[in-house]
């Protein structure tokens, strides 16, 4: 019973990332290890993790700004942490009912931008 409200609350929380992430220039959904997965011109900029491999964490990971992720684990280690496989890149993992829409919409914000090429770029300050 546990995992199934685990289930649908992730569920809510893919639906504010999906929001988001599709909202921004030139993105595509596709599912990536089980899970969705978000790319820009086939570059992933998020990922949900959704209790991936029974870990706990109704996330998304992106990637963040060079020295980011661990100001941000150090501040907030509640609401961010470094995930397996791309954390050592400098990714963060960002616990989706820890935060708020505005902060979630920077966060994807930022990493599409880190990701998207530079002219690409120009369309999300129009």
């Amino acid at each position: 019973m546990a995992k199934r409200r685990m289930i649908d609350k992730g569920e809510k929380q893919i639906e504010r990332v999906r929001h988001i992430c599709l909202s921004l220039p030139e993105t595509m959904e596709k599912l990536s290890h089980g899970e969705p997965t978000f790319f820009v011109k086939k570059k992933v900029f998020a990922m949900c993790s959704i209790n991936h491999h029974d870990d706990g964490h109704i996330a998304v990971v992106c990637p963040a700004p060079i020295g980011v992720q661990q100001a941000l684990i150090e501040a907030s280690p509640k609401k961010y942490y470094r995930p397996p496989y791309v954390g050592g890149a400098g990714w963060v993992g960002v616990e989706l009912p820890r935060v708020g829409d505005k902060e979630l919409k920077m966060h994807l914000r930022e990493a599409w931008r880190l990701i998207a090429p530079p002219k690409l770029q120009a369309a999300l300050d129009v």
